[in-house]
């Protein structure tokens, strides 16, 4: 049973820096559904997506799997045969709980979980990558050469999830959007003093960036095709397609 997240009420001085420890662990689905807006629709969509462009004997990746609610999703709803789902974080409190979650649901899809940075994963007849709020994580300089490497292990019509925290070049829409989730997250049940000092354990590690910037991310990788599919306030998921090999 995970418990109600109360971590950030703590002095900032006891909180040190943010990391996915057991602490976080403990509480992290509490944590996702009460910050971020529409996440558990988007892990349903996912789950439905999943239908329709998983190939027969391929390969699905969710890399960044955190305790594995995207994989469950997709290991329910796989309706292609021969498939595998191959669950990777770096977190090893993330790992050892995302087995246990995994292991209780009898489904006929084989899951592998990995503990490894995912920068390392060497992706091979993919049809179907996840980044589940994964990529704003990983250190700006690495992000292309991890979705060019996506790219070239996905197969024709192969399909990447890419969900992010968003930025935005508008300044103003910036400013009401960040009102907005901070509101939803106080309606939900966390003080101005926990919403603030996660913010400052998260603007250290965390970096967004706006929707342009992985659009052109994802043209520069080979992606001829994608589009944002859901947004919620800040956050939002693209669908990227891979439609030819160079």
């Amino acid at each position: 049973m995970y418990k109600r997240d109360t971590l950030f009420a703590l002095p900032l001085e006891k909180l040190g820096d943010w990391k996915f420890d057991k602490e976080i662990v403990e509480v992290f689905p509490d944590m996702i559904e009460r910050s971020i807006p529409g996440y558990s629709d988007l892990i349903s969509m996912i789950g439905i997506l999943s239908r329709h462009c998983v190939q027969n004997n391929s390969l699905i990746y969710d890399l960044g799997c955190s305790l594995g609610a995207a994989t469950l999703s997709v290991k329910k709803n796989i309706q292609a045969i021969g498939c595998k789902i191959i669950a990777v974080d770096n977190s090893p409190y993330m790992v050892d709980r995302c087995r246990h979650h995994i292991n209780i649901v009898n489904c006929n899809t084989p899951v592998e979980i990995i503990m490894m940075d995912i920068c390392k994963v060497s992706i091979h007849n993919a049809s179907l990558v996840l980044l589940n709020f994964t990529l704003q994580f990983i250190p700006i300089e690495d992000r292309q050469r991890l979705l060019d490497s996506i790219w070239r292990g996905m197969n024709l019509k192969g399909v990447l999830v890419l969900s992010e925290k968003l930025s935005f070049s508008d300044k103003e829409i910036e400013a009401l959007l960040l009102k907005t989730h901070y509101d939803f997250k106080r309606d939900n049940g966390y003080s101005a003093l926990e919403i603030q000092q996660k913010n400052r354990m998260l603007n250290k590690v965390m970096i967004t960036e706006n929707l342009e910037t992985h659009k052109k991310r994802l043209d520069i990788a080979g992606f001829e095709h994608h589009n944002l599919w859901f947004q919620s306030i800040n956050f939002g998921s693209l669908l990227a397609l891979k439609s030819n090999i160079n």
